[in-house]
């Protein structure tokens, strides 16, 4: 198994993929070892001279003026996180949990939050042995960082709470036990929290922006995929090319738009399909969701792009408060763990990824409405005796209406906290998880679209002649893959396993790398 190095600076949302999929194990680099010492030997310095530093001698958010004695210091910590430890709802995901872990590890392998050494390397020890704390997904504001969720995460660090483990196997079966009995069957002991490390644990934006790089690598992927699946069904529709022309693109020259032009170009390159209907199509120019193909999806592409560039920027920013700053001897009361820009990216990228999936429910009615497409009613042969794909799009229609409630922007709302003291909050862990549901409905509605579109394609390929022609060189590897998993629907089945088989192949990849196998990498 890889190593990935985490020293705070150079971590990439692939590689917190890897370790939230356990492809991949966590090492500290010397140098982060390095300033996790330097600023930690601050801190005890401060102590020992009885300086008032928040968080650390003081009480927190309206007790911020309170002092707190020397003696109580380390039950200072414990307290926060007991207190904070207020969470409701479903528990996260284990992927989204892992991927915590491994933000704020890099987040403190910075070297500005004061924290010990061993402190990080028992996280980092955890995530590697696959201990994964239990954490309820409810509760966070998004303004001091996600501090309900972090709090259940340093619980089990305590041997507090509870840890969901796996068998020595990857295939075993996990189950969830008391975080100490985790901790003890991997010959690790229990952190006992000291000044400043409490504080340093929970304060940071790592739920949020666990959902934000794990969903938004998936969307660069889903992008790609939603240019095949419509790729497919332009051929199946019969529809022209000629509005993925590059002379067109260059005119209006927006960076999605010019590379889904490209792509459905090599998609459909070299069409028996197409080239068998192109002088008989008296049709001027396709439908919206055929022709606006380019400019849909390359404008969700520039948004998905952004999001990618500013999870980037946070996955690799210190945002603890306060701040340790070795070098210059001080503390600064900042407010770095405040959410609003992963907020306003996953508001985004909610909107961008409903609008894949938008236009692709109108191009799977398209296909099953048979005065539209020229093929057989709900694309079954024996229609009346069979409804075929007609409920299939009754789904897409179901997952897209709920993705238009879901990208309502949370960023725009903010209730005050703490007395006042907190009186803008971001509710960025909000926007992340409605972003993550929309980004597994819109897999499911692509998902239904390769459905309907293959199923389409039969009946193309052999309308009217003795030999099937083939389509375009990747949307034949695409149809043929799909085949491979998903038969024909000759007669009624149950729907239901068909979708899934094809939303397999969406969320692994695999219809991608089928294609990218065959006719290089899409842009």
């Amino acid at each position: 198994m890889k190593n990935h190095i985490l020293d705070g600076n150079g971590l990439t949302i692939p590689q917190v993929f890897d370790l939230a999929h356990e492809t991949a194990r966590a090492r500290l680099s010397s140098t982060a070892k390095r300033k996790i010492i330097q600023a930690r030997g601050l801190v005890d310095r401060w102590i020992t001279k009885g300086e008032i530093v928040y968080g650390v001698t003081t009480g927190f958010g309206e007790f911020s003026n309170v002092r707190v004695r020397r003696e109580d210091i380390e039950q200072l910590q414990e307290n926060l996180i007991f207190s904070h430890a207020a969470g409701a709802g479903d528990m996260l995901p284990e992927e989204i949990v892992r991927a915590m872990m491994v933000l704020r590890i890099n987040a403190l392998a910075k070297g500005y939050s004061g924290i010990r050494l061993s402190t990080v390397e028992l996280l980092m020890e955890m995530l590697n042995h696959n201990i994964v704390p239990v954490i309820p997904s409810q509760g966070s504001v998004g303004a001091s960082g996600d501090l309900v969720q972090l709090a259940h995460l340093v619980l089990a660090m305590m041997g507090k709470g509870k840890a969901w483990v796996k068998g020595k196997g990857r295939s075993e079966k996990g189950e969830v036990v008391d975080a100490a009995s985790a901790l003890r069957r991997n010959k690790l002991q229990p952190v006992k929290l000291t000044a400043k490390e409490g504080l340093a644990l929970i304060n940071g934006t790592q739920m949020m922006t666990a959902y934000a790089a794990l969903a938004v690598h998936q969307a660069k992927r889903l992008a790609k995929i939603a240019d095949i699946a419509s790729a497919i069904s332009v051929e199946t529709l019969r529809g022209s090319d000629t509005a993925y022309d590059e002379r067109i693109h260059r005119l209006r020259p927006y960076k999605g738009q010019l590379s889904v032009a490209k792509n459905m170009r090599r998609l459909m390159h070299n069409s028996e399909l197409r080239e068998s209907h192109r002088r008989n199509d008296t049709r001027v120019q396709d439908a919206y969701s055929i022709r606006c193909i380019p400019q849909v999806h390359g404008a969700s592409r520039d948004a998905i792009d952004y999001v990618y560039d500013k999870v980037s920027i946070e996955i690799n920013s210190a945002n603890d408060n306060p701040l340790i700053f070795p070098k210059d001897g001080i503390h600064l009361e900042g407010g770095n763990f405040h959410g609003q820009p992963m907020a306003l990216a996953m508001d985004f990228l909610a909107i961008a990824l409903s609008e894949l999936a938008n236009i692709s429910e109108r191009r799977i009615e398209r296909l099953v409405n048979g005065s539209l497409s020229g093929l057989p009613r709900f694309l079954t042969p024996n229609g009346g005796l069979n409804s075929g794909l007609m409920i299939a799009q009754y789904t897409a229609a179901s997952l897209v209406s709920e993705n238009k409630v879901l990208a309502h922007p949370a960023s725009v709302d903010s209730i005050p906290t703490s007395a006042n003291q907190e009186d803008h909050n971001s509710m960025g862990s909000i926007s992340a998880q409605k972003a993550w549901r929309v980004l597994k409905n819109t897999q499911t509605v692509l998902a239904i679209e390769l459905l309907c579109a293959c199923q389409g394609m039969d009946f193309a390929r052999a309308l009217k002649r003795s030999k099937p022609l083939k389509s375009g060189e990747g949307t034949e590897a695409a149809y043929r893959f799909v085949r491979r998993h998903i038969k024909h629907l000759e007669r009624d089945r149950v729907l239901y396993d068909d979708i899934q088989k094809a939303l397999g192949l969406v969320e692994n990849g695999s219809v991608l790398n089928t294609v990218e196998r065959r006719i290089g990498f899409l842009d």
